[in-house]
């Protein structure tokens, strides 16, 4: 008998926002058959009846307002998946994403990955892709220590990695993701699979225009604080 395939979940973290219904039907579409979709929302006062068509598909948790960092922490807790990806809410998943990810990973034998990605509009049209170059180990925590050149809904985690690192901080209320993926590289070895998988929105209301100012001060105490650790592996 074949062994059951791995179960991916896919935690969408919303609050207020216009598009997660296209968030919630790319993660429903996906190509893979054994996935788990996992919708908290943290508060959200408008646009709640966007969910309520696909309550019946997914699992829905609602919580009180405490920021991003705690709604992935309590779809993390609540997930049943052997691998985690995370899928803001105003961003969309290719149909193949979880399968050529995860196809990715077990061929590899990794814990972490990422991948490329393109920019759409407001309108969901593509404007652009990026394909981020890490280089040798040496050059990653470099390039890391300077910022952070991988998106969040590009990754892919195996579940044990939190078991060992621990689940998402949220005393960094904006670049969480970034002081995750500086705290999972003394561990655990990272590859990039380079084609796009995610559609990163741009659109007026997204927090990284919102709260710049906050995320590049939170960045540089990320950096201060696993700086040591993280020159150790050159």
């Amino acid at each position: 008998m074949r062994a059951e395939l791995p179960r991916v979940s896919i935690v969408i973290p919303v609050y207020n926002c216009r598009y997660v219904h296209e968030a919630i039907e790319s993660a429903l579409n996906q190509t893979y058959p054994n996935v788990e979709v996992i919708v908290v929302d943290d508060g959200s006062t408008v646009h709640k009846e966007l969910v309520t068509p696909y309550l019946d598909q997914i699992r829905y948790i609602p919580k009180i307002n405490g920021g991003t960092a705690t709604a992935l922490n309590t779809g993390i807790v609540h997930a049943t998946g052997d691998y985690f990806a995370w899928l803001s809410s105003d961003d969309v998943f290719v149909p193949q994403k979880v399968e050529l990810q995860l196809d990715f990973m077990l061929r590899r034998n990794l814990s972490f990955s990422h991948s490329a990605y393109s920019y759409i509009n407001h309108l969901s049209e593509e404007i652009g892709e990026v394909y981020p170059e890490l280089g040798t180990r040496a050059e990653m925590v470099e390039t890391l220590l300077i910022g952070c050149p991988i998106n969040g809904c590009t990754v892919m985690l195996d579940m044990k990695v939190f078991e060992k690192v621990g689940l998402f901080s949220p005393v960094f209320r904006y670049a969480n993701d970034y002081e995750m993926w500086l705290r999972i590289l003394p561990h655990y070895d990272l590859d990039i699979i380079n084609k796009p998988l995610v559609h990163y929105r741009v659109h007026d209301d997204m927090g990284t225009f919102k709260h710049h100012e906050a995320i590049e001060n939170e960045k540089q105490i990320i950096q201060a604080l696993h700086r040591t650790s993280l020159r150790s592996l050159i």
